[in-house]
């Protein structure tokens, strides 16, 4: 995995070291973790608050780094918020609200690029007026998040991923704290990197490489 991530960043331009890898365990085996937590690999996530819970529970070591990667419950922010180190998918105002009410966590601002209503998000043509209120709403904004429209070939996704770079672009340079670019999963993480990513999430790409 780190190899084509090294050769993706290459075609970018960027140092591979610039590119976090979040190993996606949804659904995996407690073993299964733990063997990639084994080689030294740190950061991995989860996309259901019952999930994370069970990754708690079984006492993984403190190393290991949990981001929240997928929809998320007002009701079940506070526990979340407590466990995690980052939270992928900041998607509207009421959970930013919840969200800071529980603490002081960094989020990533989720996007819809598709404009899909079956996803959530918000509307890129608003990025503007979305990041503005959430740093005012005290969301600790590190920067953007989407999932493109799913498509057989993996190139029909690079315009959305140029989509979210020209977003990311903008508020990295005005706000300090804009740091991540997260996109590219186990189908298009390689497009992803190409376009900009600094932060894929990759699942079965690394727990099943034969499908690739």
């Amino acid at each position: 995995m780190r190899a084509d991530i090294d050769e993706s960043a290459s075609v970018a331009g960027v140092p591979s070291s610039s590119i976090t890898l979040v190993v996606v365990s949804k659904g995996r085996s407690h073993d299964h973790v733990e063997a990639i937590a084994s080689t030294g690999h740190t950061v991995f996530g989860e996309n259901r608050q019952q999930g994370l819970a069970e990754r708690i529970e079984r006492g993984f070591p403190s190393r290991i780094e949990w981001h929240f990667v997928g929809p998320l419950q007002r009701r079940k922010v506070r526990w979340v918020e407590e466990h995690v180190t980052l939270l992928h998918s900041m998607d509207r105002l009421s959970l930013a609200r919840s969200w800071v009410a529980a603490g002081d966590k960094p989020a990533l601002v989720q996007f819809n690029l598709g404009n899909e209503p079956q996803k959530s998000g918000f509307d890129p043509e608003s990025a503007g007026a979305v990041v503005e209120t959430l740093l005012a709403i005290g969301v600790d904004v590190r920067g953007v998040m989407a999932i493109p429209p799913q498509a057989q070939d993996p190139e029909e996704t690079r315009p959305y991923f140029a989509a979210l770079r020209k977003i990311y672009e903008r508020y990295r340079d005005e706000y300090d704290n804009m740091e991540h670019c997260s996109m590219g999963m186990s189908s298009d993480f390689q497009i992803a990197i190409e376009e900009g990513s600094t932060m894929v999430r990759v699942g079965r790409a690394i727990f099943e490489p034969t499908d690739r």
